[in-house]
């Protein structure tokens, strides 16, 4: 936390080098002592001050000044940063000025000139002062603060990025946080141009897209190769593992994740069946730990940054990125994995970000305190986010077409749900309407057994079905199934298209895709398991046999 500020104001040079010495020698541990001899410039450099997040516990002007008397100079700094305290500097003539000062302006205190030994007639005094400041200062949050509505897609969206790239943040609501206002006024900032993001230095990005502040932080870099040994597109389990490795074994290494590490993993609360973490562990935690990990191993990390196609360049692979930057590479590692399925019912569209989720539990939990929510989906993302929203909503409700959730959730989990009172599953159930006035507030449910219908208030709803791979951008040059997973290894030739697209004697390895030195690996990949633990593996694996690809080729 950044020191609070001691101001001094002196027109007289020498009285202001005499008492900043004497301040800094008693306070410079816990205050940093700022001074001026002009007011005007003392009074400017305010509204800058309180926009860095500075805090000032004391002013201590001087009272005769030829531009501004002490007592108006006080005055004005109390708009600026009312709960400082506020002495006058006065000769004994000044005396009364100080006394009818206490009452029109909130003196503290005045101090006659001179104030030596400052042990007897300066310290004491402000000592107290300062005391009397700390009991009641509650420092303002310092990192980066991002104001917005509460139910607006473009203030989740950054939301998302901010906690999916586990960046420090404090969300201020502009309907019911006070302090949003006020920065808004302070910056003269228009309600209508939000989301703003306000940074520690000051500066602030208005309505800003996951890359402008990426730049802004210096998360962006851009790629410091000509020619990487291999590229992971994608940075969930498998990516994130497959970076690892590849880092460790020297391989020149790239990782390029479209919004944040982890993948659907890096947004699960909990997982607990994961090896060697018998008290589980949040996907957020493993994600930091991985991306520490690889780039403790020289692997260089690209995010937001999105794959839009990757060519083929004899032996060499391109890797077109959305910003028309490319990246050569000798081998490519496709784990991109899946996204969730787009429930299809009337209305859910129309509020998707304004209370209707894809995921995001964790990052829009606390907006549902003491409310209720319902989530879609009966698989273990389902039940981890139950579980975490157990936390904070009054009621939490999960809806699932079958009668129970046996045969798509882990035992473990189904008896944590079983356990929780404020959790109720609601089984045989489909939502096919979504209504609300600007926001999600209800939604009207279909019993699937006796075709009746109910309608219920809903506060949120998140939702989490079906697997989607998120294998659009990758075009003709790789095979994949009837569902868009990639397919790798023997399964290719069950393929009319793989004779006439693999031209090599060898078969193809057991996780490489019909275009060689292209490898899948994790839930983007046909047949894949999902499970973290597998997607690891599999990323493990992609490795090894990048390697043998890389020696076979003469790479």
């Amino acid at each position: 936390m950044k020191k609070p500020i001691i101001f001094t104001i002196d027109d007289d040079a020498q009285v202001l080098r005499a008492i900043t010495r004497d301040l800094r020698s008693n306070y410079r541990k816990d205050y940093r002592v700022m001074s001026t001899q002009s007011p005007k410039e003392a009074l400017s450099s305010l509204p800058e001050l309180k926009k860095q997040g500075e805090t000032v516990a004391l002013f201590l002007s001087d009272q005769r000044m030829p531009d501004m008397i002490g007592v108006d100079f006080l005055e004005k700094a109390k708009g600026y940063f009312p709960e400082a305290k506020r002495v006058l500097l006065t000769a004994y003539s000044d005396t009364d000025a100080a006394i009818r000062a206490i009452n029109e302006v909130q003196l503290d205190y005045y101090l006659l000139k001179p104030w030596d030994p400052p042990e007897e007639k300066l310290y004491p005094v402000l000592d107290d002062l300062l005391d009397e400041w700390q009991a009641n200062f509650r420092p303002d949050f310092t990192g980066i603060r991002l104001v917005g509505y509460q139910y607006s897609p473009k203030s989740h969206t950054v939301k998302d990025y901010l906690s999916g790239n586990l960046i420090p943040y404090r969300w201020l609501d502009i309907e019911e946080n006070a302090k949003a206002a006020e920065l808004l006024e302070e910056n003269q900032i228009d309600q209508k141009d939000l989301p703003a993001i306000f940074f520690e230095d000051g500066e602030f990005l208005i309505d800003p897209s996951p890359i402008q502040i990426a730049n802004k932080l210096g998360k962006n870099p851009s790629a410091s190769k000509n020619v990487y040994d291999v590229v992971i597109v994608g940075a969930g389990p498998a990516g994130l593992a497959a970076a690892v490795y590849g880092g460790s074994e020297g391989l020149k290494t790239l990782l390029i994740e479209k919004r944040a590490p982890g993948g659907q993993a890096g947004t699960s609360s909990r997982i607990e069946n994961y090896l060697g973490f018998p008290k589980g562990l949040s996907g957020s935690d493993l994600a930091r730990r991985a991306i520490t990990q690889a780039t403790r191993f020289g692997v260089e990390f690209l995010s937001p940054q999105e794959v839009i196609d990757i060519k083929l360049n004899d032996q060499y692979k391109t890797v077109c990125l959305a910003d028309g930057s490319e990246i050569n590479a000798k081998a490519v590692i496709v784990t991109t994995g899946v996204n969730y399925r787009k429930l299809e019912s009337k209305g859910i569209s129309d509020f998707t970000g304004a209370g209707i989720y894809y995921g995001a539990a964790m990052t829009e939990a606390h907006a549902f305190k003491d409310k209720q929510v319902y989530i879609v989906g009966g698989g273990n993302s389902a039940g981890q986010a139950a579980m975490y929203l157990s936390t904070f909503a009054k009621k939490v409700y999960i809806t699932i077409r079958k009668d129970s959730l046996v045969s798509s959730m882990s035992s473990y989990l189904i008896d944590q749900i079983n356990r929780t009172e404020n959790i109720e599953l609601l089984g045989n159930r489909e939502i096919v309407e979504a209504s609300g006035n600007g926001h999600l507030q209800g939604l009207k449910l279909l019993n699937n057994v006796d075709e009746s219908e109910s309608e219920v208030e809903a506060d949120g709803l998140f939702i989490f079905i079906g697997a989607k791979p998120y294998t659009d951008w990758i075009h003709d040059n790789v095979i994949k199934n009837e569902r868009g997973f990639i397919e790798t290894g023997r399964d290719l030739q069950r393929y009319d298209d793989y004779s006439k697209v693999w031209k090599l004697e060898r078969q193809p390895y057991l996780l490489e895709s019909c275009a060689p030195g292209i490898f899948a690996a994790g839930d983007v990949r046909a047949g894949a398991m999902n499970r973290v633990a597998s997607a690891v593996g599999e990323g493990s694996m992609a490795i090894k046999y990048v390697h043998e690809y890389l020696a076979d080729s003469n790479l």
